[in-house]
């Protein structure tokens, strides 16, 4: 008999450590649990963290192509403008040519009646006075008399 209360006391204590062992493992099982759950949540959490920055990419993206097109419009508006207005300036520096032209052509008519009709006293005043309609208006010397007897 003796030999049977020592094989139960040895089975007591390998019971005894066998619960702790069995303690060992359910704690260490709940630890790679809560490990597993809380990787879970944080992959979790870094994927809407990744999708919420690719929606604010994805919006500011849609937000400069639609700037960009704007600019694009100003640009062709603006340069449409710069090619009116460059047609317009061309034609009034031609207009001008010509305008210049027959006014060089007038100033020469005049001044040939002038020095051929008139006395050389009436050339020399108008000469000094007004030597070109583009620069000066024609007035009369106050010298010149009004009346000739």
């Amino acid at each position: 008999m003796a030999s049977s209360s020592g094989n139960s006391s040895i089975s007591t204590k390998s019971q005894s450590s066998g619960s702790e062992g069995d303690l060992q493992v359910v704690i260490t099982d709940e630890r790679k649990n809560k490990r597993k759950q809380s990787n879970r949540e944080s992959a979790r959490r870094s994927r809407m963290r990744k999708r919420n920055h690719l929606d604010q990419l994805t919006k500011q993206l849609s937000q400069l192509a639609k700037n960009n097109g704007e600019i694009l419009a100003t640009i062709d508006i603006t340069t449409q403008h710069y090619l009116n207005v460059e047609a317009e300036n061309s034609i009034l520096r031609a207009q001008m040519g010509e305008l210049s032209q027959r006014l060089q052509s007038l100033n020469d008519i005049v001044h040939d009646i002038i020095i051929n009709t008139t006395t050389t006293y009436e050339r020399d005043c108008y000469l000094t006075s007004a030597q070109n309609f583009t620069t000066t208006t024609y007035t009369l010397c106050l010298n010149q008399p009004v009346f000739q007897w």
